[in-house]
């Protein structure tokens, strides 16, 4: 009896249909079914259903096959998001605790000020 083992340490994705994995496939069925509904639904001149299916399609070329970085566009968008939403400053002091600290107890912490506090020293009125 021969025995194969099965390689699981690849990082690839499986094909699903014609070379494409299956985020690839879902993404081309959406924007043809988009790039369809503007073609076929809009009450627009003919030229502009044109222009609009067009764009339709070559933004679902590119978020489906463009991977910079071997990552693709949906995973750039969440780096994205979470560096958007992570405070950018931050300040550095030492711990004045009035317990006695031992030894595993770190000397130093990370404050981050308050949204308020930034507005009134750069003279903001954001809100």
């Amino acid at each position: 009896m021969q025995r194969h083992e099965v390689p699981t340490h690849l990082n690839i994705e499986d094909k699903a249909f014609a070379g494409l994995t299956m985020r690839q496939l879902m993404v081309a069925i959406i924007g043809l079914a988009l790039a369809y509904s503007a073609l076929s639904e809009a009450p627009l001149p003919l030229a502009v259903r044109l222009a609009a299916g067009a764009t339709v399609l070559l933004m679902t070329a590119t978020i489906s096959f463009w991977q910079p970085a071997g990552r693709s566009l949906e995973d750039w968008a969440f780096v994205l998001l979470r560096y958007v939403s992570i405070p950018r400053v931050v300040v550095w002091r030492v711990r004045t605790s009035r317990e006695v600290s031992t030894a595993e107890e770190p000397r130093f912490e990370v404050v981050l000020p308050d949204r308020e506090e930034l507005d009134t020293r750069s003279g903001s009125t954001h809100r």
